[in-house]
C-alpha cells in the first residue's frame, strides 16, 4: 500500500510542475515528435531555449489533468501519441518560428493543436503565427506607416499655406 501512495504523491508532483508550466505561460504548442532522434530533439529545445521557451515531455493524461486544474480548454483528444509540450514566457511567435524552421528540416515534427491566452489554436494557425516577421519588423513597418501618413498630411498642410500666401508654384 506505501508503493501506491507514493506512485500518487510522484503523480500529483508532475501534475503540479506541468500546471505551474502551464499557468506560468500565455501559450501552450503541442507538437507530434514521433521519429524525431535524440540529437535533433535535444536542438529543437536549444533552439526553443534560445527564443525564450521551453519543451517538456509528459504523459498526455497528466498534462490533460494540469490543463483541466489550469482552467484551460479541454484539448485531451489532442494528446495522443508522442506529444511535447511548448511553453514560454511571452512570445508564441518566436516559439512557433522556431518549430516551423525545425519541421522543415526534420519532417517529422507537427502541430497537434495550442492553446493562446485561454483560447485553442488550430495547427494552421500555429504555423501562421510562426511565419510572422518578427516583433521588431512589425514594429518598424507600423512606425512607417505612420510617419508616412504623417509626412503626407504635413506636405498637404504646406501646400494650402503656400497656395493661401501665394508662395505656391
Amino acid at each position: 500500500m506505501s508503493t501506491e501512495k507514493k506512485v500518487n504523491a510522484d503523480k500529483e508532483t508532475i501534475i503540479s510542475q506541468l500546471l505551474e508550466k502551464v499557468n506560468g505561460s500565455p501559450f501552450l504548442i503541442v507538437i507530434d515528435y514521433a521519429g524525431v532522434s535524440v540529437p535533433e530533439f535535444t536542438a529543437l529545445r536549444a533552439s526553443l531555449a534560445a527564443n525564450g521557451a521551453s519543451c517538456t515531455v509528459a504523459k498526455n493524461s497528466y498534462m490533460a489533468k494540469a490543463l483541466a486544474q489550469a482552467g484551460l480548454p479541454d484539448i485531451s483528444s489532442d494528446l495522443k501519441g508522442q506529444t511535447a509540450y511548448v511553453t514560454g514566457q511571452s512570445d508564441i511567435c518566436a516559439a512557433a518560428k522556431v518549430i516551423n524552421a525545425f519541421a522543415k528540416v526534420s519532417k517529422k515534427a507537427e502541430y497537434k493543436t495550442g492553446i493562446l491566452d485561454g483560447a485553442q489554436l488550430t495547427p494552421d494557425k500555429i504555423r501562421a503565427l510562426g511565419d510572422l516577421p518578427s516583433r521588431e519588423v512589425l514594429l518598424a513597418t507600423l512606425l512607417g506607416t505612420i510617419n508616412g501618413a504623417g509626412a503626407a498630411l504635413a506636405r498637404v498642410i504646406q501646400a494650402h499655406v503656400d497656395q493661401q500666401n501665394g508662395t505656391a508654384e
